[in-house]
């Protein structure tokens, strides 16, 4: 009989080949999860997709196993783990953080083994999938939308702090769905009579290069690009901005409750829903069949504490309008 640890995978690294050819023996399905921030960046994420795939009765050391490839920023060994989750034939992939630069590696080498996504583009018009209703072949997956919010993003940082004449745009240059951002941000600050200046940063060196950048040119207010790196990397970006006394708006909440002045975006349930199509998938569901998950609400966090430590002043009508104000 085989014990229940044998199933057990190691959060921080690589499973144990012996244990995914247990689990494979015993009729144990594999998940393959790639994914391109570390174990620590990506902690919280991984224990909402579990969340997910329990709901659909599946528990990791149970009934399910997983094989975890980690990338740790470091783009240039996808190619890699790709090939090796692969050619390990698990069940189904979970492709996370970078997926505009993973998910092409994994459909050029597979067609047969279903991939599920996450994103925060539009995943119909950088060719992710066919339609957001029914993405055909063996892709599906879950998307924020959140780089299409970025003159959203711009609008609400002007009105929460009119003072600021020239914004700021953070991006990862890493990110083909930025260049949408980048664009549309731009189109809008020229409505709104902003100069926007564009600093691109990939890690946490050029994430403080930036941030001098910026201060170099008196940069008052910053928009943070949607990308899982500023994710993962919340607390140095909240740290460099208060550092120079610059209002940020983001597009997760949980870059707010980092220290963000102020953030808008979907509520954040993309790896839970990712863990359902998993689950649906293993029991059966064809991944093209699946349509990708499109966020259905948004909200607006500010975060006041904040705004004393950099002197800024949140209007009472802002306020009003919104969902969380932390204190």
């Amino acid at each position: 009989m085989i014990r229940r640890r044998d199933f057990i995978t190691l959060f921080g690294g690589t499973a144990a080949w012996p244990v995914a050819a247990r689990a494979q023996q015993s009729a144990v399905p594999v998940i393959g999860a790639l994914i391109t921030p570390s174990p620590s960046e990506y902690a919280s994420r991984l224990e909402e997709f579990r969340r997910g795939l329990g709901e659909v009765g599946f528990t990791e050391g149970r009934n399910v196993a997983i094989e975890y490839r980690w990338a740790n920023n470091e783009l240039d060994r996808l190619p890699a783990l790709v090939a090796d989750l692969v050619g390990r034939k698990v069940a189904v992939i979970l492709v996370t953080g970078n997926t505009i630069v993973a998910l092409p590696m994994l459909k050029a080498v597979t067609r047969t083994i279903p991939i599920v996504f996450t994103t925060g583009s539009d995943p119909v018009s950088l060719g992710m999938v066919a339609s957001l209703n029914r993405p055909g072949g063996n892709v599906t997956g879950v998307t924020a939308m959140s780089v299409e919010l970025g003159p959203k993003s711009l609008e609400l940082l002007h009105e929460a702090v009119p003072g600021a004449g020239k914004i700021g745009l953070l991006v990862n240059p890493n990110n083909a769905g930025i260049d949408v951002m980048r664009r549309l941000t731009q189109a809008e600050a020229g409505r709104l009579g902003l100069e926007v200046v564009v600093v691109d940063a990939g890690d946490a060196n050029e994430i403080n290069i930036a941030f001098a950048t910026l201060a170099q040119q008196g940069v008052g207010a910053l928009v943070v690009g949607s990308d899982a790196v500023f994710i993962a990397r919340r607390e140095q970006v909240a740290a460099l901005a208060l550092k120079h006394r610059m209002a940020t708006a983001s597009f997760s909440r949980r870059q707010a409750e980092a220290g963000a002045l102020i953030s808008y975006g979907s509520v954040d349930d993309n790896g839970r829903q990712a863990g359902v199509y998993v689950g649906r998938i293993l029991k059966g569901e064809k991944a093209g069949d699946l349509p990708v998950v499109q966020p259905t609400k948004f909200e607006l966090v500010v975060n006041l504490k904040t705004a004393r430590a950099i002197g800024v002043t949140i209007p009472e009508s802002f306020l009003a309008r919104a969902d969380e104000v932390i204190e």
